[in-house]
């Protein structure tokens, strides 16, 4: 399948981060582009003001007139989390358009680049920008599709100008509905490989096995790098040729060296097979950012990207939204918010924000994301969650599933070891903070549609003199 052979691209389920990021580079590329989603967001508004049409009724109706009277010249891009029995989905797949899933389309737009692909049930929307500022910081020509806003691009997309002898494209491999074989990189990074997706997956075995097949597509003479603390057998099948550089915050081929917090700064030393980088700064806190910066970086080295503008680089990066992104702060009071929504993203969310708040009462608001991630990792999710001093939960959110009998936020409830704890409907959490305000740190925690509240808890705590009345 070539892209020149088609003139116009609709899309099932626009408003996804990664299918978002699709969409732009076609609209940058040229190509008339439309598209459904189900929900209004920030994000399909952007898409609008950038001219690309919008509507939110599956309904046959409202497709283009140009899509319907060219099927021949139409690519159809799909999103996994359009559900089976989607109306617009079943009609042109009645009709014999041509139908590829984002992934499919993500590995045609990037086959005959050089590619930098991070994978990794953790981490890879930070890691995948990071690597993005550090190569456009530095004046490296290239392109990025990501899962997240890079706050220093603003975007989930850089498109590049065209100017290196070969294309670079940094990606972010999508271990979900195994997405991430389409792609076959120069450079990988596998972050971590914890059990996650098991209604995709079944297992963990299987997990290992698929992230085995991802990395076995890594090119000859290409670079793995992978954290130290993945299960060893994901290496098995890798291709002759390439090598193989293991990375942690204190073990394996690539480390950190004398690590201090000062402030919100994470300050140390990078020693690694392509040079030490010493003096580095980062301002996005977290330990697990700094083992992402740690694999950025390396991956900056194969391209050659100096030391000093590395050192800059990292220091010059303002993070991605929702990823520990600070939204309010005074003397007395500070509000965080996450995208964690897997029990070792939390843990390594809470231990990072108590080593950056020792002393600090901690109160977390969570909404689990997805019925099955619930039911799989109870037991987990209480465990790292009691880590905070008050815990609100929120409903399930249910994103693509069905309910399950017998899974609710209470399985996670009644295993939390917190001294406080509660149940609260999403409506309901302004009113209760407005009630009690003894905390020092606010968090909210989720992959849902939590990201709604984060407006009006701003504005509750611009309001309310830090919510101390």
């Amino acid at each position: 399948m070539r892209l020149e052979d088609y003139s116009y691209i609709y899309f099932l389920g626009i408003g996804g981060i990664g299918m978002s990021a699709i969409a732009r580079w076609f609209k940058a590329k040229g190509y008339p582009v439309w598209g459904y989603d189900k929900t209004r967001t920030a994000l399909t508004e952007a898409l609008e003001q950038e001219g690309i049409l919008v509507h939110y009724e599956d309904d046959v109706n409202l497709l283009p007139q140009e899509v319907l009277l060219h099927k021949e010249e139409t690519l159809v891009v799909l999103t996994p989390a359009i559900p089976a029995d989607h109306t617009e989905w079943a009609h042109l797949r009645e009709l014999g358009y041509t139908i590829k899933k984002r992934s499919e389309v993500l590995g045609i737009i990037t086959a005959s680049a050089y590619t930098v692909a991070v994978a990794g049930t953790h981490g890879k929307t930070t890691t995948s920008s990071i690597v993005t500022h550090l190569l456009h910081h530095a004046g490296v020509d290239c392109s990025a599709f990501l899962g997240g806003i890079a706050t220093n691009l603003n975007s989930n997309l850089l498109i590049g100008k065209g100017t290196a002898e070969k294309e670079i494209v940094v990606v972010e491999a999508d271990e979900y509905d195994r997405s991430f074989l389409t792609l076959f990189p120069d450079v990988a990074i596998v972050t971590s490989a914890d059990p996650d997706h098991l209604d995709i997956y079944g297992d963990r075995e299987e997990l290992i096995r698929t992230f085995q097949r991802f990395i076995s597509q890594i090119k000859p003479g290409g670079y793995l790098f992978i954290h130290d603390s993945t299960d060893p057998r994901l290496t098995a099948n890798v291709q002759e040729g390439v090598q193989v550089v293991k990375y942690s915050l204190d073990s394996g081929d690539a480390y950190v060296q004398g690590l201090q917090i000062n402030g919100r700064w994470f300050e140390y030393d990078a020693v690694g097979p392509f040079g030490n980088i010493a003096g580095l700064s980062l301002g996005v806190p977290g330990f697990h950012n700094v083992e992402n910066t740690l694999a950025a970086m390396l991956a900056a080295q194969v391209l050659q990207v100096p030391e000093e503008e590395i050192r800059s680089g990292v220091q010059s990066f303002t993070g991605v939204k929702r990823r520990f992104e600070f939204v309010y702060e005074s003397k007395r009071k500070v509000y965080i918010d996450d995208y964690a929504h897997h029990p070792k993203e939390i843990d390594a969310f809470m231990n990072s924000l108590r080593a950056l708040y020792p002393n600090a009462r901690i109160l977390v608001i969570f909404q689990p994301h997805l019925f099955t991630r619930t039911r799989d990792f109870a037991d987990e999710f209480a465990e790292s969650l009691s880590k905070a001093d008050e815990l609100i939960l929120l409903d399930i959110y249910p994103a693509r599933e069905k309910p399950i009998e017998g899974v609710t936020s209470d399985m996670i409830l009644d295993r939390v070891k917190c001294p406080k704890k509660s149940l609260v409907q999403k409506e309901k959490i302004v009113e209760k903070l407005y009630k009690n305000s003894d905390f020092d740190v606010l968090a909210t925690i989720g992959a849902g549609d939590i990201d709604t509240l984060v407006e009006p808890l701003r504005i509750f705590f611009e309001n309310s003199g830090d919510g101390l009345e």
